[in-house]
């Protein structure tokens, strides 16, 4: 899942997973998912629900409208389509936590499971620490040589990914607490049969 556009792949296959969609509505609800910063235009969706229906993972129905209106095209989730897309969602690889893709898997968290949610947090902090590291060392040496507007935007940018990882952090450990509270509770009711 690392080539360009897996981001609205996933993002269509995790909408339709919940209800058929035409088009235009499918279109306003990934806009929602993949946030105000990345408007998702006719030109990138179509593309993709092409590819999609020729791998056989979404059918597209034809859906009468009333009063002579233009049929309207709806897209459901196919059964290989729901195979696909848990497969996709178990993927906890690089590809998973990088910037393209991360905001639509966090989006989908609900429905992946607890070690692949820890494994994704993991690795986007890991990403991000090597990064901050990285502007930190780069802007040590530079630094003499910045405006004071570009150092005010350096400074921005790194309290970002600070405050980032810092949430990161707070998920990881929820995450491992939820699923060790979970086990234990799963244990105490193993050991009353």
């Amino acid at each position: 899942m690392a080539r360009r556009g897996a981001a609205l792949e996933l993002a269509v296959l995790g909408l339709l997973a919940d209800s058929p969609m035409h088009g235009y509505e499918l279109r306003k609800h990934v806009n929602g998912l993949l946030g105000w910063t990345r408007l998702l235009s006719y030109g990138t969706l179509y593309p993709c629900l092409k590819q999609l229906t020729r791998g056989g993972f979404i059918a597209a129905d034809t859906e009468t409208s009333p009063r002579g209106k233009r049929p309207r095209i709806v897209y459901r989730l196919t059964a290989e389509g729901k195979e696909y897309f848990t497969s996709l969602l178990e993927d906890g690889g690089p590809s998973a936590w990088d910037d393209e893709n991360f905001g639509v898997r966090f989006a989908l968290f609900a429905r992946t499971s607890s070690p692949t949610r820890v494994r994704i947090l993991e690795g986007r902090r890991s990403r991000l620490e090597e990064r901050l590291d990285n502007v930190r060392t780069a802007a040590a040496h530079r630094r003499e040589r910045m405006d004071a507007y570009t150092r005010e935007l350096q400074r921005h940018g790194l309290e970002s990914v600070e405050r980032e990882i810092n949430w990161l952090t707070e998920l990881i450990d929820r995450e491992r607490a939820d699923a060790f509270t979970e086990q234990e509770e799963t244990s105490t009711t193993d050991k009353e049969k």
